[in-house]
């Protein structure tokens, strides 16, 4: 029969084969036990996350009665002037255009500004680096909440309170924090041969930023993009207190809380629910197509 050996206090000791059988088998059936944890709680938190996500679609093609009387039933009839209804007669196509306008400029301005004052926070050291960076970190700090009285009157005194280009200006703001955050040190993990040879040829900063840098940080662009995206098309409340004025230029967010205070107890619900799946399918189609290079972004510094 043989033996295996081990190194103990700098001496080799025979271990008899069993004993290592043994504990081979105690480590297998550990990972196992970990492995079905794991499965069982994602299984159990994709159901929690998808089942009320599939329960708005399908609601959104049955009619109101079926709604309240049968709400867990799938239609039996596709009713698509559900959609038609709360786009128009609810107003639910103004509001989308409303908020892409806002969202697709406040995204492309934070991401702009956030990455070239990631960049140079990263890359550059000079006087108060380190303190406008952790400005930025403290803006993280600070809930919205907080916020919401001195942004009011300042909006008011500027003149933009109760306008679409207010509230981009404020949503780029807003985000401009964690983007500046995650840039960075997304930035620092990028080579700096490549850059230093750019300049060694004669490339300015800003060349050797938007035509080199920045494709190379692609992954994280996209990544904390497709977080701005989130979280600036379901903000609530910093429209609902900086834009209050005429109705048309609500955003999706208003207009749906809206339309659901006015449903009572004999209301449209199949619009309702229709608005909603309009409200989400945008968000779920673009994670969707970009998950790969989320995944790749935010992975990025941990394989570097």
């Amino acid at each position: 029969m043989t033996t295996e050996t081990m190194q103990v206090d700098g001496e080799q000791s025979a271990v008899p084969p069993t004993a290592s059988a043994a504990r081979w088998k105690w480590r297998s059936s550990e990972g196992g036990v970990l492995n079905a944890f794991s499965h069982v709680f994602l299984l159990v938190w994709a159901l929690m996350v998808g089942v009320p996500l599939l329960w708005a679609l399908w609601s959104s093609f049955k009619t109101s009665g079926d709604i309240l009387t049968h709400p867990w039933s799938l239609p039996t009839e596709f009713h698509f002037d559900n959609w038609s209804r709360a786009w128009s007669k609810a107003n639910i196509g103004q509001y989308f255009l409303n908020t892409a306008f806002v969202v697709g400029l406040s995204t492309f301005g934070t991401m702009l500004l956030g990455s070239m004052a990631a960049y140079v926070l990263a890359r550059f050291e000079f006087p108060g680096n380190r303190f406008i960076y952790f400005l930025f970190v403290g803006g993280m700090a600070f809930p919205v909440v907080m916020v919401l009285v001195p942004l009011f009157f300042v909006s008011k005194n500027l003149g933009i309170l109760n306008t679409l280009p207010g509230l981009v200006l404020i949503y780029i703001a807003y985000s401009l924090p964690f983007t500046v955050f995650f840039m960075t040190a997304f930035f620092r993990t990028l080579p700096t041969t490549v850059a230093e040879a750019a300049l060694i040829d004669g490339a300015s900063h800003t060349r050797t930023f938007f035509q080199i840098m920045l494709p190379m940080a692609k992954p994280g662009i996209i990544s904390i993009g497709i977080f701005n995206v989130l979280g600036q098309w379901n903000q609530y409340l910093l429209p609902l207190v900086l834009n209050q004025g005429d109705t048309n230029h609500w955003v999706l967010t208003q207009g749906l809380a809206d339309l659901a205070v006015q449903q009572g107890y004999q209301g449209d619900w199949g619009a309702l629910f229709a608005g909603l799946s309009i409200a989400m399918l945008p968000v779920l189609a673009v994670y969707i197509v970009f998950q790969k290079q989320v995944q790749a972004g935010l992975t990025a510094g941990a394989l570097k």
